[in-house]
């Protein structure tokens, strides 16, 4: 039977937070096994006191989980908010309190929830959170530890446990240096670049009794790779569309994840077509590539922080001639699925540790995000949707390239109608036979000769054979067993491979 965990705060001002943390543990392959959540704001509606309801789940719950913001809340006759009445509940019950403080609200807040916050730094440790990711990050670190201390989880994720072999000294204090630095400018993060290592890592949670963990060694490691071998990034690079020996250009990368990440991008923007705009707007000219710097940035950042570090693989990122594909060792949550990757979703990072550091240092921007702005990016672009695929124990993003340019097309015998449809389809993924009537201003039997005549020279590719499903998409070069792919039917197979795995 799970334990509940009961979510305390004021429910207007947190309310993004609230669902975000429910969402969190209720969608963590790990946490949902053992924890369900309680929101007082997903009970339907009842005739019983309100305040009798609430203070009956706290005592039922196991773990209290308060949420203190800068404000108060209501009071009743004695001038007491629910969340005071609940967090002095919890400790009459003797429950296991976890408190999370809202950035400089001990210092800023209403005048009773600073008292409230130093009650409570006064029976237990606190922790800070400045946004939903660092939320999350202190919500796993401290909900394991539960686990651990409770004999319900005996053995740890791989990042948040000690390193074996590693010392204090096996982390840079340069690369500690620099990433306060950015946190600092960047998420306003409180500790001072000049903060020694151990109190740097110990307000990270990157300590295991006094031990670097693999997650400090994989972010601010002198040598990475002598504790963690497979923590690299292998990039590929090839002239077609396949996998082909010799390899034109092959880097692998080892170094901390930051290290790793930054390399990875280059790499990939090296290989792509760019354009350089003119400097009337100032000395430092933009640099367009023919694939958004910042999707290919997010795909290898995500491969970074949610793959699999107990595998034996690495990542690996394949340039080819019309596409970029990463290649991440691991599986969606089992909560997650190729399709809901296309929708707002919650952020479950397998490694949330890693994924508070990246969030801080500002390589990851918003939790939960990632696919929809890629998604958003490439559409912006002109490009094909990006496909999300598991294959097998592997998860892989592909960025498609501009093949379907204007040279190819001066190559291709099409009219003027069929190259405004192909204009059409290359930003809206698809297109049926009424659309490129509407499209083009052409007749249904002209529409469909144009269609077939398509299809004969390999641009496109008809999905379905009857009805009104059928549509056509871009047709893609050949896949690895050298049969004509599109992203429909890419994507199509991913989440059968993923269905079956989850």
């Amino acid at each position: 039977m799970k334990e509940l965990i009961f979510v305390s705060s004021v429910q207007n001002e947190l309310a993004a937070e609230r669902r975000a943390v429910a969402e969190f543990i209720r969608g963590h392959g790990l946490l949902g096994r053992f924890f369900d959540v309680f929101l007082f704001e997903e009970l339907p509606a009842t005739d019983r006191r309100v305040d009798d309801l609430y203070l009956e789940k706290v005592d039922r719950a196991t773990i209290y989980l308060g949420l203190f913001g800068h404000e108060y809340g209501s009071e009743d006759a004695e001038g007491i908010s629910p969340t005071e009445r609940e967090f002095n509940r919890a400790t009459r019950k003797g429950k296991r309190r976890l408190v999370f403080i809202q950035g400089n609200a001990r210092e800023t807040g209403h005048p009773k929830m600073q008292a409230l916050i130093r009650k409570a730094e006064s029976q237990l440790v606190r922790r800070r959170f400045d946004a939903i990711p660092d939320l999350t990050g202190g919500v796993f670190s401290s909900l394991i530890d539960y686990l651990e201390q409770s004999g319900a989880l005996r053995q740890r994720p791989l990042p948040a446990t000690a390193c074996p072999g590693a010392s204090v000294r096996d982390i840079s204090s340069e690369k500690i240096t620099w990433f306060l630095s950015t946190a600092h400018d960047q998420r306003q993060f409180p500790l001072q670049p000049t903060t020694q290592v151990m109190e740097a890592l110990t307000h990270l949670n990157l300590l295991d009794d006094d031990r670097p963990t693999h997650a400090a060694v994989l972010l601010f490691g002198r040598n990475p790779q002598r504790f963690l071998p497979a923590s690299e990034l292998k990039c590929l690079h090839f002239h077609g569309a396949e996998v082909r020996k010799p390899i034109p250009s092959y880097q692998l990368f080892k170094g901390t994840l930051f290290d790793q990440v930054d390399q990875g991008i280059d790499f990939v923007l090296s290989k792509l077509a760019r354009t350089v705009a003119s400097r009337d707007q100032g000395p430092a000219a933009a640099v367009d590539y023919e694939i958004p710097q910042a999707a290919v940035a997010e795909a290898i950042v995500n491969a970074a922080v949610h793959r699999d570090y107990t595998s034996s693989a690495a990542i690996q990122v394949y340039v080819f001639s019309d596409r970029v594909e990463v290649w991440n060792p691991g599986e969606l949550p089992y909560s997650l699925t190729t399709e809901l990757l296309r929708e707002q979703h919650p952020s479950i990072p397998r490694n949330p540790l890693l994924s508070e550091a990246l969030y801080l240092a500002h390589y990851i921007e918003k939790a939960g995000t990632g696919t929809l702005d890629m998604i958003a990016l490439c559409q912006a672009s002109g490009l094909p949707e990006p496909d999300f695929e598991q294959r097998g124990n592997q998860f892989v993003v592909t960025l498609w390239r501009d093949w379907l340019t204007g040279a190819f097309l001066a190559t291709l015998a099409v009219n003027e109608r069929q190259k405004q449809a192909l204009l059409h389809v290359k930003t809206a993924g698809r297109l049926t036979n009424a659309e490129y009537q509407r499209v083009t201003g052409s007749t249904k039997k002209t529409a469909t000769r144009d269609l077939e005549d398509l299809i004969a020279q390999g641009v496109l590719q008809r999905v379905g054979t009857t009805g009104r499903g059928t549509h056509y998409v871009l047709a893609r070069k050949r896949d690895r067993n050298g049969t004509k792919e599109t992203s429909s039917t890419r994507r199509t197979q991913g989440d059968r491979k993923g269905t079956k795995e989850t």
